[in-house]
């Protein structure tokens, strides 16, 4: 301000002749309110400036996002680490219940070995299932296994243990060895059945249709525990 103020003041003394004297102060005056306009002008320019480019940038932003978003739901994610693979059926292994049971896959208990105290003629097993018992008279090759509830004459109820000189033809056979025995699981006339060679004769256990009590593992016990005379 102050160079301007003397050059102001340098034009004035050189003023022609007639003209009134230059009124330096008002000059001044007036040049700091053109700079103060000129200054307002370009800040206000600035902020308009700047709200143009961030709108423009949301907006561009905005859009892409708009975009991405769907392309995903019309095509779906395509990165492999976030893709379900289908879903593969599995047995379930057996899980314990309250008070010491187990139950099998399907929801029911499953069958409880313990140690058998009874003479089943010539049929010895050291296992059977708890709260069955056999049936008398037991016949010499033959052993007829019922719960307390079952009717006498609900035979497909029952469990047969029984000895044969040759095996029987199953349906849907499972071959599984263990302890040194060959055990073959599968269904004979509808009932879940399974037969071992013991010594020279073959162990027959047919179990009641339609039972989920007596998984595989549990069958195979029971027969491996077997002897015949």
């Amino acid at each position: 301000m102050d160079e301007v103020k003397r050059l102001l003041e340098g034009f004035a003394d050189r003023a022609a002749d007639g003209l009134p004297d230059a009124d330096i102060e008002a000059d001044v005056t007036r040049g700091r309110l053109a700079l103060r306009r000129i200054k307002r002008r370009r800040r206000v320019t600035g902020v308009f400036c700047i709200a143009a480019v961030s709108a423009l940038v949301l907006a561009i932003g905005n859009q892409v996002k708009w975009w991405g978003s769907t392309s995903e739901v019309a095509g779906g994610s395509t990165d492999p680490k976030t893709t379900a693979a289908p879903a593969t059926p599995q047995s379930s292994p057996a899980a314990p219940a309250k008070g010491g049971e187990t139950i099998s896959m399907f929801g029911a208990p499953v069958v409880e070995l313990v140690a058998n105290t009874q003479p089943w003629n010539t049929i010895s097993c050291t296992l059977a299932p708890k709260g069955w018992t056999a049936e008398t008279p037991i016949a010499a090759n033959r052993v007829v296994l019922s719960q307390p509830k079952t009717r006498t004459a609900d035979t497909a109820a029952k469990v047969l243990v029984q000895a044969a000189p040759q095996a029987r033809s199953l349906s849907g056979v499972r071959v599984t060895e263990g302890a040194g025995k060959t055990f073959r699981l599968g269904a004979l006339d509808g009932r879940p059945t399974g037969q071992v060679k013991v010594s020279d004769q073959w162990l027959l256990v047919e179990l009641p249709k339609g039972t989920v009590e007596w998984p595989d593992d549990v069958l195979r016990r029971f027969m491996g525990s077997c002897t015949i005379r």
